[in-house]
């Protein structure tokens, strides 16, 4: 429920997360919906205590762009600065890593820092000849940086090339979805000039086939379903008229937050 309405209704998502939270707080999914939605919402210290239960629930970093852009909205530049050192970048996920590279950029911003700005972009996944889901949003920072330092021409360039990228990405096909087979002439058989030379074909003995197994009954469920079901109940359940639900406590060394900053990735 939440994520369907998100884009709708952050602060009614919002609600549904911390409802999930309060059934669900083990359930990493339901801690990440409640990073996402507060963060939406300008909660920035909200989401990142959810952001830190979730990294500590799964022992996963694929969030991390958010907690720098999290730390950003609270004012502290430095700290998302530390939050994004303290990661192995190589291990992250591509899309994960100009996430990163994004939310860094924006922080040396906010400190001033221009010219590391424009250095935080430079990784190799920015390559203007080749358009990928991130390439958009990673030519359109850097076009940013380029129009703060000046830059303007470059700037523009970097501009258009989000534009055709963004465009690119609507109708072409992922290129490694076609396997391209090289064929040498070294590896070619001669073949037989005549019928006569060509040798019949043995039939090839058949298999009976083997008895199937009656199939096992899918016991899986995935946090995903549990977090449905947890929602469906809150759904079915009367609201009391004057009864608002309040958001769990936030620690102490979080802060409110309060304007989302500026080249907010989410």
């Amino acid at each position: 429920m939440a994520a369907r309405t998100l884009d709708e209704d952050p602060a009614l998502a919002h609600e549904h997360a911390l409802a999930a939270v309060r059934h669900a707080g083990r359930v990493s999914i339901a801690r990440e919906t409640l990073a996402i939605t507060a963060y939406t919402t300008g909660d920035y210290a909200l989401a990142l205590r959810e952001l830190r239960t979730y990294r500590r629930i799964t022992g996963r970093d694929d969030m991390i762009a958010m907690i720098v852009d999290s730390e950003r909205g609270m004012g502290r530049p430095d700290r998302a600065l530390e939050e994004g050192r303290a990661v192995d970048r190589a291990a992250l996920p591509p899309a994960v890593r100009v996430e990163l590279a994004i939310a860094m950029s924006g922080a040396r911003l906010d400190m001033g820092e221009t010219q590391l700005a424009l250095a935080e972009l430079d990784i190799p996944e920015l390559d203007p000849d080749r358009a990928f889901e991130w390439s958009p949003g990673l030519f359109a920072a850097r076009a940013n940086v380029l129009e703060d330092l000046g830059l303007h021409d470059e700037a523009a360039e970097w501009r258009r090339r989000a534009e055709i990228a963004a465009d690119a990405l609507g109708h072409t096909v992922d290129e490694d979805e076609f396997d391209v087979i090289e064929i040498d002439d070294a590896d070619t058989e001669e073949l037989p000039e005549s019928p006569e030379e060509v040798a019949p074909a043995e039939p090839a003995p058949v298999e009976k086939p083997a008895a199937e197994e009656p199939a096992a009954e899918d016991e899986t469920f995935s946090v995903e379903d549990e977090v449905a079901e947890i929602l469906a109940e809150i759904d079915a359940e009367p609201e009391p008229a004057d009864d608002k639900p309040e958001s769990p406590a936030v620690s102490d060394e979080d802060e409110d937050g309060e304007a989302r900053p500026d080249g907010a990735l989410f």
